[in-house]
């Protein structure tokens, strides 16, 4: 068994994994920031619940469970208290988890250029996790206050392009996003682990919706799909971002709404020059394989991990 890999940091930490028992039928949901995390939270809670009510707010019904925001034993003791199917959000990649049979294991991926670009917006945004409290003894990161401007952005994504695994500094770096994706894809065989993309959910939401349920054993018709995709399209999830929205409960963001943004295809376009197009794609093919890279770019039309 290949050793488990360590994910620590200020915000994160997969060691509280290991304080959670799971059970028969958890639904554990694993992807890079802005990768189509929240959206895959609310499909799969259209499943669980079969329609668009929650017993609360999802980021209480289906926490983020590696932050260290809140103290492991709180997160702990809610999700021991549900009674329904469970489903758990995490942003640590499969090999820092202890996989465990009877559990599925969704992934999600996205463009990492768009997943670059959605950060950087939300970025900002995210001025109220800087007041959290870190583990002891690690030092809060820095974290840039002022994107704006073309030139400030282009730099920014010049930096992400170029920085290992787990950078100390702005967002997560296209290594980090790749070796997540990585993570997943070397697993996506294994008969309790399944690859969706955000690409797959604009194309085509209510047949990826019908994927999921067979993902995860839920008996779904066509019809009944169409019925439930109308409350994960992206108007019907801003009209509930109080309650879909992650962490809308805490406070993190000023609003919830600008969450849940156009979400398009290609607005790296508008900063990326020709010579950082030609860049991305030599640093990527550093990175990853042709394959993996064919799916992390167009979903199952690049590659279909199902193949």
């Amino acid at each position: 068994m290949p050793e488990r890999v360590m994910y620590r940091s200020w915000m994160s930490d997969n060691l509280r994994w290991d304080a959670l028992r799971l059970r028969e039928g958890d639904i554990v949901i694993s992807a890079p920031p802005k990768c189509g995390t929240t959206w895959t939270q609310r499909l799969v809670s259209l499943l669980v619940f079969d329609g668009p009510h929650l017993p609360g707010p999802l980021p209480l019904v289906s926490p983020w469970f590696d932050l260290t925001v809140q103290p492991v034993e709180k997160v702990v003791a809610a999700l021991d208290a549900q009674e329904h199917r469970r489903f758990i959000k995490t942003h640590t990649p499969l090999d820092g988890l202890v996989l465990d049979e009877r559990v599925t294991y969704l992934g999600v991926g996205r463009d990492p250029r768009d997943a670059a670009v959605s950060m950087l917006m939300d970025h900002d945004r995210m001025r109220a996790l800087r007041l959290a409290q870190g583990p002891p003894g690690e030092p809060f990161p820095p974290i840039r206050r002022d994107f704006g401007g073309e030139f400030s952005r282009l730099d920014v994504l010049r930096a992400w392009m170029e920085q290992p695994v787990a950078p100390t500094e702005g967002i997560a770096s296209l290594a980090t996003i790749l070796q997540h994706f990585d993570s997943v894809w070397s697993r996506r065989h294994l008969p309790n682990v399944a690859l969706f993309h955000y690409a797959d959910y604009q194309a085509d939401l209510v047949g990826e919706l019908i994927r999921l349920a067979a993902a995860l054993g839920i008996g779904l018709d066509r019809d009944r799909a169409a019925e439930l995709a109308r409350h994960a399209a992206l108007d019907a999830m801003r009209a509930r971002a109080s309650e879909l929205a992650p962490k809308a409960t805490d406070g993190v963001w000023e609003r919830n709404e600008p969450f849940f943004r156009a979400g398009g295809q290609g607005e790296w376009r508008e900063i990326f020059t020709e010579a950082e197009h030609r860049r991305y794609h030599e640093r990527a093919g550093e990175l990853a394989g042709a394959d993996l890279l064919a799916w992390a770019h167009e979903g199952r039309r690049g590659w279909d991990p199902d193949q």
